[in-house]
């Protein structure tokens, strides 16, 4: 760790040169710093904010300049400074009299989604595609993370129902696969949750989203900061403890169709230097079709410590669990004669996560920040199951008068991660920089244990009555380096080039009941660097053009080479997937800050996509699991909101978040169920609509606020070869196109309360998103129909 700290600070406490760091600090009249001041500064682009202490820096050239500083609750305070030499200012802000008397704090009536900071706490976004979701002040059904409804207004959202309503967000862009959102790096108040980045890097941690402040989506030009993966970064940016006072308390609670039930708590506050944020969640539905109950349960803690000015340390522990009946895909015919209907009744699926972590926050200098952070993905994924296609029963035997053995699937997780990172700001010459720096790493045991032969009853029991036929532990170690440097060639023009390296070891070791171990390969080895170069121009100083290219990176997982069952095999030879993301796009605020919009090109290419052929040897044929081909999304992913009223207390606006996808495979070979493989070449990549738009009207007056909104998602293929007509159990075949509509809508009065109601599907359309391959069955998946829900808030 000496090396490590000592690494660390020669790659960030390296000189600068031929700039002027002008540092400055904002008081009130008492002397204490003003946190989350707004400072600018003529002639250079953006917006500072102070941190804790009122503290803020900045490198400029010699000279002077007009600053402007605001804070809600004071005058705002106009001057101006010369700059000759490194120096530190002290600026007074006096409190607003006027505003000093009894005032109802209400929130912004802006709910448009912009573009995140070019600088984000140690990260840096600058020339990247980013959104920032408000999700405290969205009109939308949260008690079940409806995601149509919480990301309407960021293009290209593509949302999977497959868990029960509310349990997990399966989200993906660009034509991603949306199982789990494991086309990203997920994290929660910045925390890594994905489950195993190597082994199976889905996210099974589920936050509430009545705990939300805001969602935070980078698109995958970003992620070599975070990962390799080709979605980008997710981020749950968690409500932050009331600072005003020692206690506070915030509770919404939920009722609606289909037995839902929600209720959710929170308490928060600030004694001396400690601040501590709690909550707890339960919530229960019967779910909208029959034998889908679930309940869910969440619970968090926060514990906030500022050592110093330039030290704050942090504990949270946050955990997820939720058990899911399910009730089993549907045939095409079924779902037309009735989609609430079930096909299972004995189907169970209950995660069980627990996220601890502790941070460090350190700022060395005004120009050098570290932060270091240590935490691990804790836990269970269990799931009891008959399994079948759609078109297979699973009745009761007249023989025994029982009903078959279940399968029994348990999965432990034990992932660490430890993360340091830093930003530095210098300079080269008469250029100003910015460099974030650090590294990454991990230490994990996947231990899965499958195909166990469980009990013939009807409840969630995760008994064995015979062994597992797969009891393997996947071990992996991994080492990251990750920097990128931001150069601000101009005051307009800013140029990033970014670099990581991975290099580390998954090991398989454990048995298969039915396959020879030798025919597996029993470690992966993982080393490869990735690059990035981004640009971004301001045109004006709330219009922005912003570009890029950057590599990503999908390793060969589980999935990809353990057989299944003694008609599979795996091509020890298997290829990482590789790829990546490229973008070009306009962003920003016109028409006096009434027209927000984002609109951009994108491609996103991925080379040796993983899948399977059928092979044939001696007359005998078997699925061998390999690369089947190279694949390439392009399209428009287009966001504008007009408010065509924008008063102090009123806003009426207008938003449209359309996406145009075109992907395609560019070459591949694929198993057509019988002994041949076909040729996909051209074949459009299988849940990928070329359409996707959502577009709405929203109304804020005073406390009340209403969005009326309408979803339309295109037909997609089920599977590369683009089987257009549904096969008899319903695995395959076009996923048809589907509008729905929702109409959510708030008021909050006494400035405590708050009612929320909504409709869900006002139109009750049968619909479905996707025909999944594997968990939770190939078939189709009803979506939610119609559905009501009321909530009743409370803030003390």
């Amino acid at each position: 760790m000496k090396h490590l700290s000592f690494l660390l600070l020669l790659l960030f406490g390296h000189l600068s040169f031929g700039q002027v760091l002008f540092s400055g600090k904002v008081i009130q009249s008492e002397g204490k710093g003003v946190a989350g001041a707004a400072v600018r500064i003529t002639g250079r682009p953006g917006l500072l904010t102070t941190d804790a202490s009122g503290a803020f820096q900045a490198t400029l050239s010699t000279g002077t300049y007009d600053i402007r500083i605001s804070h809600v609750g004071f005058s705002t305070l106009r001057q101006a400074i010369s700059v000759s030499g490194t120096s530190t200012r002290v600026f007074l802000l006096q409190e607003d009299v006027s505003l000093l008397n009894e005032v109802a704090v209400r929130e912004r009536l802006d709910r448009s989604v912009r573009p995140l900071a070019d600088v984000q706490g140690t990260y840096l976004l600058s020339g990247r595609k980013s959104e920032a979701i408000p999700v405290a002040q969205t009109d939308a059904n949260l008690a079940e993370k409806n995601i149509r409804q919480v990301f309407a207004k960021v293009p290209g959202a593509f949302a999977y129902d497959m868990d029960g309503s509310g349990n997990q967000v399966n989200l993906a862009t660009r034509g991603l696969d949306p199982h789990r959102s494991w086309e990203y790096n997920i994290r929660a108040n910045g925390v890594l949750t994905n489950s195993d980045m190597y082994g199976y890097p889905a996210s099974h941690y589920s936050v509430p989203m009545e705990a939300v402040e805001r969602v935070e989506l980078v698109r995958g030009n970003a992620s070599l900061q975070y990962g390799a993966q080709f979605g980008g970064m997710l981020n749950y940016v968690l409500k932050q403890a009331d600072t005003s006072r020692a206690f506070s308390y915030e509770t919404m609670n939920t009722a609606g169709s289909f037995g839902l039930q929600s209720t959710f708590h929170r308490v928060s506050g600030k004694t001396g230097r400690l601040l501590y944020n709690v909550y707890y969640q339960r919530r229960t539905s019967d779910g909208y079709r029959r034998n889908s109950r679930s309940v869910s349960e969440a619970q968090f803690a926060s514990l906030r410590f500022q050592v110093s000015q330039r030290l704050m340390l942090t504990a949270e522990l946050g955990r997820s669990t939720y058990r899911y009946q399910i009730p089993g895909p549907l045939t095409d015919s079924l779902f037309a004669a009735d989609p609430r209907q079930a096909t299972r009744s004995r189907n169970y699926f209950s995660p069980d996560i627990y996220i601890p972590s502790l941070r460090a926050e350190w700022a060395v200098s005004p120009r050098t920040t570290i932060q270091a952070t240590l935490s691990a993905v804790l836990g269970s994924r269990n799931s009891v199951t008959f399994e079948g296609f759609a078109n297979q029963p699973d009745t009761i035997n007249r023989a025994t008068g029982q009903y078959k053995n279940r399968q029994v699937d348990r999965d432990q997780f034990h992932s660490y991660t430890l993360e340091i990172r830093g930003l530095h700001r210098y300079g080269i010459g008469r250029v100003p920089a910015i460099l974030a720096a650090g590294i990454q790493l991990m230490n994990n045991d996947l231990h899965r244990r499958q195909a166990g032969k469980g009990t013939t009853g009807t409840d969630y029991d995760l008994t064995l009555t015979g062994p597992f036929a797969r009891d393997l532990h996947l071990r992996t170690k991994n080492v990251a380096f990750f920097a990128e440097n931001l150069f601000q060639l101009t005051s307009r023009l800013h140029v990033t080039a970014g670099v990581r390296v991975e290099s580390g070891t998954t090991k398989s070791t454990g048995y298969l009941a039915y396959y020879d171990p030798k025919g597996i390969p029993n470690q992966f080895d993982h080393h490869f660097p990735l690059f990035s170069l981004n640009g971004q121009y301001r045109l004006r100083e709330h219009i922005r053009l912003y570009g890029g290219w950057s590599q990503a990176y999908r390793p060969v997982v589980y999935k990809d080479i353990i057989p299944n069952n003694i008609l599979e095999k795996a091509n020890p030879d298997t290829k990482d997937a590789r790829g990546h993301n490229a973008e070009l796009g306009i962003s920003g605020t016109a028409a006096d800050n009434r027209l927000t919009f984002d609109i951009n090109l994108f491609e996103l290419v991925c080379r040796n996509r993983l899948g399977s052929q059928v092979i044939t040897e001696n007359g005998q044929s078997y699925i061998y699991k390999t690369n089947i081909g190279d694949s390439r999304t392009r399209g428009v992913e287009a966001y504008a909101e007009y408010a065509f009223v924008q008063q102090k207390h009123s806003r009426v606006s207008l938003f449209s978040a359309t996406s145009l996808m075109d992907g395609k495979y560019l070459s591949g070979r694929v198993t057509d169920g019988t002994e041949k493989n076909r040729d996909i070449t051209g074949n459009t990549i299988e849940s990928v609509p070329r359409w996707m738009s959502r577009n709405g009207l929203q109304v804020s007056w005073y406390g009340f606020s209403a969005t009326l909104q309408y979803s339309y998602v295109s037909e997609t293929f089920a599977d590369p070869l683009n089987t257009i007509k549904p096969t008899a159990n319903g695995a395959k075949g076009i996923v048809p196109a589907y509008g729905l509509w929702d109409l959510n809508m708030g008021y909050r009065f006494g400035g405590r309360f708050t009612l929320r109601a909504g409709i869900s599907n006002a139109g009750n359309k049968s619909y479905f998103t996707k025909r999944p391959t594997m968990y939770p069955g190939p078939g189709v998946w009803s979506s939610d129909g119609r559905a009501i829900q009321v909530s009743v808030g409370l803030r003390l």
